[in-house]
């Protein structure tokens, strides 16, 4: 039953989907807007549940050695003085440029169909499938289709309306790029705040290029979140006179590049992530935000669970889509309580912002991760092995 699956988006959770969907039997094809696999972003963390995950797709080996080797956070003055550091690593946890780990992906579902440099422009389902007309190739029948194309889906509009009634805006506005790595210190991110904002650079032990960030405090904003003229005009804008003085050559760097990203910070919330034969994974059905922390975890475990559903019931999407919600949900809905976390890495006043340093300084917030990784890992379940039925 429904062998022919669509995905919509070739990144960390349309990858992974196609790489179980494949070995379970199925026949997944990707279509992706870009024309070739998006190789920039930030470090993203496997850990726990998703370094599983990559274990059982036989990548960990790969994901070490590619690892970013970032010991922690430096937080300095605006003589760019240190006045904080915290050590970010931790046991089992593996952090990697998002590019490398959609690079290792793509490697491992090699044998994977993928429609670069198309999207879909309607969706018509009924009872024995889902006709897809595309902007480019002929129309197309599949059996299922599954949204994976982040948190402006366009699967996502289509299959269950506008954007607006789902993406929930968390005051903030963030951006990142690549950067001069002499501007940054070696194995460190390197972090200045003034009210409301952050310019941050960060450097990888294993990497050339450092990569710039940058966050603002902001109600929204109406802009056209495609338009990168546009974008790198509201940064250079929001931080042209920040005091610190590295933000000048970081800022220059970052505008500079032709994979400048930028986007609210937002989370996607929705009560289902399936519409009849449409389903949504990764950030387009739970965006969690940047501020979270978890987004590669979410998108490695909710499509190696949607997978796994699937093979479970042998492609019966009526049984195998509940099930998929109810065994992930659990953990989306404990990532999006992202809690103090855009307030420590952007203090709304000069207060907090020393008020997040002394912290930091005394190894409290050290102290109080470590305990809560302590509770987690004795309160996890082991990750569900699926087999489909013979």
């Amino acid at each position: 039953m429904n062998e022919r699956i669509l995905i919509s988006g070739a990144s960390i959770a349309g990858l992974t989907l196609a790489y179980w969907l494949a070995r379970n039997g199925f026949q997944p094809t990707i279509v992706e807007r870009t024309t070739e696999l998006r190789t920039g972003g930030n470090g993203v963390d496997v850990t726990d549940d998703a370094a599983t995950v990559i274990e059982r797709m036989g990548l960990m080996p790969q994901v070490r050695k590619a690892a970013a080797d970032v010991h922690g956070m430096k937080f300095v003055n605006a003589a760019d003085r240190p006045v904080a550091r915290v050590d970010t690593r931790a046991a089992g946890s593996v952090e990697i440029m998002r590019g490398d780990l959609v690079a290792l992906l793509h490697e491992a579902a090699a044998d994977v169909e993928i429609m670069f440099g198309d999207s879909i422009r309607a969706l018509d389902q009924d009872a024995d499938g889902v006709t897809v007309s595309f902007q480019n190739a002929p129309d197309q029948r599949f059996d299922l289709v599954v949204g994976a194309d982040g948190m402006h889906s366009n699967v996502r509009r289509l299959a269950f309306g506008p954007e607006d009634g789902y993406v929930k805006h968390k005051d903030h506005y963030f951006a990142f790029a690549n950067a001069d790595a002499t501007l940054a210190e070696d194995r460190w991110v390197t972090m200045f705040n003034t009210p409301g904002k952050m310019t941050g650079i960060y450097r990888s032990g294993n990497h050339a290029q450092a990569k710039a960030y940058f966050i603002f405090r902001s109600d929204r904003i109406d802009y056209d979140y495609r338009d990168m003229s546009e974008h790198k005009r509201l940064v250079a804008e929001a931080f042209a006179d920040h005091p610190w003085q590295p933000t000048r050559g970081i800022l220059n760097a970052a505008l500079a590049d032709p994979d400048f990203y930028f986007d609210a910070l937002a989370q996607v919330q929705m009560d289902s992530w399936t519409n009849g034969r449409i389903a949504l994974v990764g950030d387009a059905a739970w965006c969690a935000s940047p501020a979270s922390g978890a987004g590669a975890e979410l998108a490695l475990v909710g499509a190696y669970r949607l997978a796994g559903e699937l093979a479970a019931a042998n492609g019966d999407h009526r049984a195998a889509f509940p099930r998929y919600d109810a065994s992930h949900r659990p953990l989306v809905d404990r990532k999006q309580q992202i809690g103090p976390n855009v307030g420590l890495m952007v203090p709304k006043t000069t207060l907090g912002r020393r008020v997040r340093n002394a912290l930091v300084r005394s190894q409290l917030l050290r102290a109080a991760e470590t305990v809560d990784r302590h509770l987690r890992g004795r309160s996890a379940k082991p990750l569900t092995t699926y087999r489909r039925p013979a």
